[in-house]
């Protein structure tokens, strides 16, 4: 029986005592993990070995560290050990960066060791904190296991806690679905569906694009640091979080009904950030946020034991016809409606690759 993870996103209302040890917990992360990559290079270039440098080694030199959670910092040891090994097994990433004091999102993590994290009623019990006022909207089963929590502070000064938990999977994944349906991303919306319904994304951040330029130039005309600039700096920030808020909303929705409804989903693997850039639709692109509801779409599915396939970016799903026969007239994305030169037919692009793709999701599920 596999073990899953699921994790709950509580609003927390800190007091200005916990306040100020957050921040101090903060900072001390922050510290350790920028002192550890130097030591480990020096450490090597002297000796041409290397050496595991802990958080509990540098105590004695900044005796500020003992005021932090030292569970905290050691997952701060780990996050870099993990930043180390991606940086040597994979090309596209690069050397650990240090962690700025002046980026204004901050966050730590810290382990549940002999119930020293509890959740009761409406606060959150934490190490070196005490307990914290939060906003329990939701609790997971009783099978579930307190793993760790993730304090954040958002740029808007909000706090947050992610509470991580560990349950048995019981869900058995079906062997044979029953509904299925393609996805085909748009520009224009979010997807076209394989039965030719496409959803209308709400343009979340186009219609508050002009309240961001006001505060943006509110912003601009105040002096750097001082408190109206941070003052308005925090009121920009609550606005972008509430433009994220929105989109996640829709998407947790959409892709809720759509896991509801269909035992197997089939969507393209894009890469999003490459159609902005190129296409030169960064604002349109990230505003609809379909990388994200393929990742809604596949934990969902995975939970419920249905099946979530994504199909190769390279599959011609827009150039191919029902009749097997590939148009390379497609290939210029303004042609919109296509008319097959073999059999005639009239089709849709978008609608037509969505059928492609729900088709090709059916092949690979049944191979």
């Amino acid at each position: 029986m596999s073990k899953s993870n699921i994790a709950c996103k509580y609003r927390l209302y800190p007091t200005v005592e916990q306040k100020t040890m957050f921040a101090k917990t903060f900072g001390c992360c922050r510290k350790v993990y920028n002192l550890m990559p130097d030591d480990k290079i020096a450490y090597y270039r002297e000796h041409k070995k290397n050496k595991i440098f802990t958080p509990a080694m540098y105590k004695e030199t900044y005796p500020f560290l003992k005021e932090a959670d030292s569970l905290a910092l050691a997952n701060e040891q780990m996050h870099l050990q993990t930043a180390f090994k991606n940086f040597f097994q994979r090309k596209d990433i690069g050397y650990p960066k240090y962690k700025s004091k002046k980026y204004d999102f901050d966050s730590y993590t810290t382990n549940n060791v002999n119930s020293n994290i509890r959740i009761v009623h409406r606060t959150i019990r934490l190490p070196k904190v005490g307990e914290v006022r939060a906003k329990i909207h939701r609790e997971p089963a009783d099978n579930c296991i307190l793993k760790s929590v993730t304090v954040s502070r958002e740029r808007d000064g909000t706090y947050y806690a992610s509470v991580l938990y560990e349950y048995e999977d019981t869900v058995k994944p079906m062997a044979k679905p029953i509904t299925h349906i393609g996805f085909d991303y748009t520009a224009n919306g979010l997807y076209m569906d394989s039965n030719g319904d496409s959803c209308a994304m709400p343009k979340f951040y186009r219609d508050a694009e002009a309240r961001l330029a006001r505060k943006q130039r509110k912003l601009s005309k105040k002096i750097k640091e001082s408190n109206n600039w941070f003052k308005q700096k925090r009121r920009l920030a609550k606005l972008a979080r509430q433009i994220s808020n929105q989109r996640k909303d829709f998407l947790h929705k959409r892709s809720a009904e759509i896991t509801n409804r269909y035992d197997l989903v089939s969507a393209e693997s894009l890469n999003m950030k490459a159609i902005s850039q190129h296409l030169r639709l960064g604002k349109s692109t990230m505003d609809n946020g379909y990388g994200m509801f393929c990742t809604m779409l596949a934990y969902k599915q995975k939970k419920k034991g249905h099946l979530f396939i994504k199909i190769d970016r390279y599959y011609p799903s827009s150039q191919l016809c029902s009749c097997g026969y590939q148009n390379p007239i497609t290939k210029d994305l303004s042609v919109r409606t296509v008319t097959c030169p073999k059999c005639g037919k009239v089709y849709d692009r978008d609608v037509n690759a969505a059928i492609n793709i729900d088709r090709k999701g059916m092949e690979m599920c049944m191979s």
